[in-house]
């Protein structure tokens, strides 16, 4: 709606998961580094959390960018399935056709894919996002996925990917099992205050910018009211842009993002 008056190629502030927006804070790139070594090494499962809004799906999808084409990827965004057709979805998600949509075909399914992909050299990673809405069931039939290896390297690398409840449904006498193989854990923090100016300088620019000037005093108070969750500041800037549009402003002062702060309220 407003890019052509900013002169920007696409919206900044876009809440969708974009890899190109994809901000190295101290967090998300420590983050990173420790989901590449984690494949790398082949070393099984890993876990990624972090609170509502911080980034974690954007996460996800950069890592499969950087990953070589020899590395296979099954990502399931939402794993609101029975067993059976959790299963099936990654298996579908890594290219497989299946014939029968049991449990026993598919596990041998995917161990024939895995060992043939083990035996050229290559690697196979599954990423589950939005894993805190897993069942305990669904959890025990990942860690049974995580058995699947030979007697040097595990065969699938399988990171699960959400809010810190998960952690707390971790912690469960029954699912010890599939906590006690977790061999990477990382917390994504939100933004720290002086980050989050480079944070909306990064994206403007990615985006484009040509005419923007947001004036400093204004940061401190988009910091205030996001608290440095990157949903709430692409939240916050993107109604501030659309003020800005519809009063024909490319100065953004407190004002301006007081009077959107009280609209997001």
């Amino acid at each position: 709606m407003y890019e052509k008056y900013y002169g920007l190629k696409i919206l900044p502030f876009n809440i969708t998961s974009n890899p190109g927006f994809f901000f190295e804070s101290v967090s998300h790139k420590e983050a990173l580094s420790c989901l590449l070594y984690g494949i790398s090494s082949k070393t099984g499962l890993m876990l990624i959390t972090g609170e509502v809004g911080t980034g974690k799906t954007t996460l996800c999808k950069t890592l499969i960018s950087k990953l070589p084409p020899e590395i296979k990827t099954s990502f399931i965004l939402n794993p609101c399935f029975s067993d059976v057709q959790l299963l099936c979805a990654i298996i579908e998600d890594f290219g497989l056709n299946l014939m029968k949509k049991n449990r026993l075909e598919i596990i041998k399914k995917l161990n024939e894919f895995l060992v043939d992909m083990n035996s050229k050299g290559n690697n196979a990673v599954l990423i589950v996002d939005e894993a805190q809405n897993l069942n305990s069931r669904q959890l025990e039939q990942i860690r049974l996925l995580s058995n699947l290896e030979t007697s040097q390297d595990k065969l699938l690398q399988i990171i699960l990917v959400g809010q810190p409840e998960l952690k707390t449904k971790l912690e469960q006498f029954n699912l010890r099992q599939i906590r006690q193989r977790i061999c990477v854990k990382y917390d994504i923090l939100p933004l720290a205050q002086e980050e989050v100016r480079n944070y909306i300088e990064f994206r403007l620019k990615a985006a484009g910018e040509s005419s923007i000037e947001i004036l400093p005093e204004s940061y401190g108070l988009i910091y205030e009211f996001s608290k440095g969750i990157p949903r709430l500041i692409n939240a916050l800037c993107d109604r501030a842009l659309l003020y800005g549009f519809v009063k024909e402003k490319k100065i953004f002062d407190t004002e301006i993002f007081r009077a959107c702060i009280e609209e997001l309220k």
